[in-house]
């Protein structure tokens, strides 16, 4: 497949600070004679932020990097997942966001190499935060710090009823997108030119995964990932399964050093999403049907079987 100047925008940021609800509104804005693809990596191993991406629209494909950061291990599963993703969807534009526990900054270095010279016009690095926590000058990774300073476009997400003086020098003078709710027009992202390049062929993928282990009613698989001091556990249940939407927020509400949740769960009233920071965070319908699925992300490993048990006794059917 020979692809050349596919429109590159790398969408990076701490965890929970509104990268893929940034990237859904995105969606809305899409031409219609414009196909685009989107390639996601996650920190934990379920694979769930595709299902919240999920849409009903041919002109959008969408891929996921599970288990870690994508610019790892040599680049090799950046490499085998984007290019399957740009051989089968043949984009005019692609997004990838990062994981808000990886390495945007290196991740952005190996998109300007080989074998993507020529193939992706990378654009400038937009770099989502929770304005809250930025102006309170709070503390950044050392990985996320590094994607602040090669920024192109910073976008100030949460930030209704904010004092916008007295910025935080490391801002610089780079530009500022103060917005509510990831809202961004399609016109506002950063975009470079560039010389049309010759068509590329891409290497041929790596070998392909392994099969899928079958998924029964009332056995769950579970997955568990620990690295860089945080923990990402998930359960994938079988499709038939209603969970109780309530009473799965109150047991999980208390759990210790609970950074992040995310579900695509068949609830009493249809099928529903959360995404939320610490258990903050709202229900909404959801075109995925596939299986219910559950993840947190944790500073602190919990007891996993009084967990699952626990939310075995959220389901409705069993």
């Amino acid at each position: 497949m020979r692809l050349a100047d596919i429109k590159t925008h790398v969408i990076a940021g701490p965890l929970g600070a509104g990268k893929t609800t940034l990237i859904r509104q995105l969606f809305a804005q899409r031409p219609a004679n414009e196909r685009w693809a989107i390639l996601v990596n996650e920190f934990g191993q379920v694979g769930l932020d595709a299902a919240l991406m999920t849409r009903d629209d041919a002109g959008l494909s969408i891929a996921e990097v599970p288990g870690g950061c994508l610019c790892c291990v040599q680049g090799v599963p950046l490499q085998v997942a984007l290019t399957r993703l740009l051989r089968r969807a043949r984009p005019q534009r692609l997004f990838i966001e990062p994981s808000g526990l990886g390495h945007p900054a290196s991740l952005y270095r190996q998109l300007q190499a080989p074998p993507w010279t020529g193939v992706l016009t990378l654009q400038p690095l937009i770099w989502v935060v929770d304005a809250g926590q930025l102006l309170a000058d709070q503390a950044l990774p050392e990985a996320q710090q590094q994607a602040l300073e090669q920024a192109g476009l910073i976008v100030l997400n949460k930030s209704a009823g904010l004092d916008r003086t007295g910025l935080p020098a490391r801002l610089g003078d780079r530009p500022l997108y103060w917005t509510e709710g990831g809202r961004i027009t399609l016109a506002e992202l950063p975009l470079v030119g560039g010389e049309a390049s010759a068509d590329h062929e891409l290497p041929q993928p790596g070998v392909a995964s392994s099969p899928q282990t079958l998924l029964l009613p009332g056995r769950p698989l579970r997955f568990s990932h620990t690295q860089e001091g945080h923990h990402a556990v998930g359960w994938r249940w079988h499709p038939s399964h209603r969970f109780d939407g309530p009473a799965l927020l109150a047991l999980l509400g208390g759990l210790p050093g609970l950074l992040r949740l995310k579900a695509v769960l068949q609830l009493a009233d249809g099928w529903q999403a959360y995404n939320g920071v610490a258990g903050q965070g709202d229900w909404e319908s959801t075109l995925w049907r596939r299986d219910n699925r559950l993840e947190l992300i944790l500073d602190e490993m919990p007891d996993l079987e009084a967990l699952e048990k626990g939310l075995r006794g959220t389901i409705r059917d069993i």
